[in-house]
């Protein structure tokens, strides 16, 4: 079978990784790819936002299952596109995708069908806004509405925080359309992990939990990013935890998508905290998250493209995991999440016995991979627990240690790590 995969980050080539391990799979075709990719994929130089010239080119070179991975154009109908024209295709249409495209929306849908998750307002009034969060005070979370790369949500501390924040989105357009509306909402305490999911209607198979890094530097702190780093499985969430996530959370919502005339067919990502009356949701996403799917699918034995085919055709794909942990750490360009010079050169990385490099923000020239984004790639490896896949992770790393075009947390996974530490340099 040919397949494409529409995208040109790290979880783009992260899937063109484990489709290359399938049998079933001739030809592997990525729109537009990335320097990484190309080693196995044929890179085609057609946008993700070009739906004319996608559609084409999948029915001129008999694609037999396109992968939309990013949110953006799922959100503007990519998947519509290919069904109208009779193609095969894995991902929510853009009815289905608005769970992940509007807060408030998703906010609704949850307290309509009681899903867990925390309290909230929505406003578009900045005065309003700022009044409510007077009201109820800090620590509170404000969030802009639409889509801003994981980087629209801010975790005030202080009520003054809070107000910038509004003030920033809804007054001075900090992130655009995506601000016009924001969700404030009560703040959380616990600890954060990710469930994905296979779905199809109400028909969801869960993965394995993961835990995803998002601020930028050491100790948690500093600005919001796409994600510096990721774990999986979370082996300190217990059974119950894990299985009230799929019960009273992922399959409610599935459920919930299909009543409100949205079935959800790809990949829901539920991004949940486990509070001290069970996981709760913080947002959800249409998508495979990133880099969660760069730890989370190295663990999954069975072939990628007979689960999505198994999925699209309604029946169980039966995943099965393989024993360990994997862990995978995100080298990004100086100044990321804000302004970063690209086209700097990437030094040579050896990675250990199953260890592996998943490009996001490279190019090819002159001979080199240099950087082309914030966050240019992530390296990681198995490991029969945490601690070991962070070693081996963080070895492979040591190229970068004096690179001062790049950074990377050198604290991933430590706070789950039962040892004091995996590496020196998660010291």
């Amino acid at each position: 079978m040919n397949v494409l995969v529409v995208g040109r980050g790290g979880r783009e080539h992260s899937l063109v990784q484990k489709f290359v391990e399938s049998d079933q799979v001739d030809r592997i075709f990525a729109a537009p790819g990335n320097a990484g990719m190309s080693q196995m994929a044929e890179c085609i130089d057609t946008s993700e936002q070009d739906f004319d010239g996608l559609v084409a080119f999948a029915r001129e070179n008999n694609v037999e299952l396109t992968v939309v991975g990013p949110e953006n154009p799922l959100l503007d109908g990519l998947v519509d596109a290919f069904q109208e024209a009779d193609l095969p295709v894995f991902g929510p249409t853009k009815a289905a995708a608005l769970i992940e495209g509007s807060k408030h929306f998703a906010k609704q849908l949850m307290q309509e069908y009681e899903i867990p998750t925390a309290g909230y307002e929505a406003f578009s009034d900045v005065e309003a806004a700022q009044a409510y969060i007077k009201e109820k005070g800090a620590p509170i979370v404000v969030k802009a509405d639409g889509l801003a790369a994981g980087k629209g949500v801010v975790v005030a501390e202080t009520v003054d925080e809070a107000l910038s924040a509004a003030e920033d989105m809804l007054r001075n357009g900090q992130f655009g359309d995506a601000s016009r509306e924001i969700v404030v909402e009560e703040f959380l305490a616990g600890d954060e992990f990710s469930l994905m999911a296979f779905v199809n209607g109400t028909n969801v198979y869960p993965m394995i939990p993961a835990k995803d890094h998002k601020r930028a530097y050491d100790g948690d702190q500093g600005p919001n990013t796409g994600g510096m780093g990721a774990f999986a499985p979370v082996q300190e969430l217990n059974n119950w935890s894990y299985a009230f996530a799929v019960e009273e959370i992922l399959k409610p919502v599935a459920a919930a998508m299909v009543k409100e005339g949205r079935p959800f067919t790809g990949i829901l990502y539920a991004g949940l905290i486990e509070t001290s009356v069970g996981p709760k949701v913080i947002e959800f996403n249409a998508r495979f998250g990133d880099p969660e799917t760069q730890v989370v699918l190295p663990l999954l034995e069975n072939d990628l493209l007979q689960v999505m085919i198994d999925v699209l055709d309604g029946k169980n794909p039966d995943l099965t995991w393989s024993e360990g942990v994997c862990a995978g750490v995100v080298v990004a360009s100086e100044g990321y999440p804000g302004a970063y010079e690209k086209r700097r050169p990437l030094p040579e990385v050896e990675v250990a016995e199953g260890g592996f490099v998943v490009h996001a923000g490279t190019a090819w020239e002159d001979g080199k991979y240099v950087s082309s984004g914030g966050r240019v790639l992530l390296i990681g490896n198995k490991g029969e627990d945490l601690a070991q896949a962070l070693d081996r992770t963080y070895q492979s790393l040591r190229p970068f240690e004096n690179q001062s075009d790049f950074f990377y947390r050198r604290d991933i996974g430590r706070s789950s790590v039962s040892s004091a530490a995996p590496h020196a340099d998660v010291e």
